[in-house]
């Protein structure tokens, strides 16, 4: 099974401002969305579009394990599909 990865990024790229990253650099997965500027509104928002995007169910308790995008990347690859 592929990575979510790229998906990943290219959902981040196309619907969340991430602070000290420049357009078109590629996004590092290990760093934490909300230290770097996104507000929890956006982080809920954004986290909708993945369930969409992914078709994936995730819980509140779900997000507040996630600590970066890699850990949502691990639990993406793991869910059932």
């Amino acid at each position: 099974m592929p990575s979510t990865g790229e998906p990943l990024r290219k959902l981040v790229d196309e619907n969340l401002e991430v602070d000290g990253r420049p357009i078109g650099r590629e996004l590092d997965l290990n760093k934490n969305l909300r230290d770097a500027g996104v507000s929890s509104v956006d982080f809920v928002a954004f986290i909708k579009l993945v369930v969409d995007e992914f078709g994936v169910e995730m819980s509140v308790g779900d997000c507040q394990n996630l600590e970066n995008l890699e850990e949502l990347v691990g639990f993406l690859d793991k869910a059932p599909a």
